[in-house]
């Protein structure tokens, strides 16, 4: 993965070192996934990201952990543990939800999936391997999800927060809505009406 940084979840862009030492996350937002996009490629570039992090952590990135990273990125939508183990039980296996759940536990702690605890489902990290707070977008409609890591964000909350004398351990930001798709297709809720 040298030379290429994760702009989108679905997309990596090749980058030379300066350019990426140059960058911060706070200027890069994972917008809506388009309707076309390759998919498989995406997919694929999570899986060696995660292979690779892994590898450089000393982690062990098993076949289970692999495969519930795959569903994960199946699609641009958020997962439901019970979706995730249904799919593993298609093929034969029998795995039970504390299974999953352990998969998931690792994956998050190795910065590789968020947990949306407003519906209770999972989705990709487009910046995996850096722990950060995020900002989530999440349309209500097509369930599509939108990672912000914006730290303008992040230093209002923190500092609202130092206003009322409580220190912030965690902070995750979820902001359901309609994206702009169905937003042009559902009557009255389009901005400019």
């Amino acid at each position: 993965m040298d030379g290429e940084w994760p702009l989108f979840s679905w997309c990596t862009i090749p980058l030379s070192k300066q350019i990426r030492a140059e960058m911060t996350r706070d200027n890069l937002s994972n917008r809506f996934p388009p309707t076309h996009h390759d998919h498989d490629d995406c997919v694929a570039r999570a899986i060696e990201t995660a292979e690779s992090l892994c590898r450089e952590r000393g982690l062990r990135f098993t076949r289970l952990r692999r495969r519930v990273l795959e569903l994960v990125w199946n699609s641009h939508k958020p997962v439901g543990a019970y979706d995730i183990l249904d799919s593993l039980n298609e093929n034969g296996r029998k795995a039970a939800p504390p299974t999953v759940y352990r998969a998931l536990d690792f994956l998050i702690e190795a910065d590789l999936v968020h947990r949306l605890d407003s519906i209770n489902a999972f989705v990709g990290c487009p910046v995996p391997g850096s722990s950060h707070t995020g900002q989530f977008l999440i349309c209500r409609e097509c369930r599509s999800v939108a990672e912000l890591d914006d730290a303008d964000i992040n230093l209002l909350v923190e500092q609202k927060a130092s206003d009322l004398g409580f220190s912030a351990i965690h902070q995750m930001l979820e902001i359901q809505g309609l994206c702009q798709d169905c937003r042009e297709m559902v009557p009255g809720t389009d901005l400019f009406d």
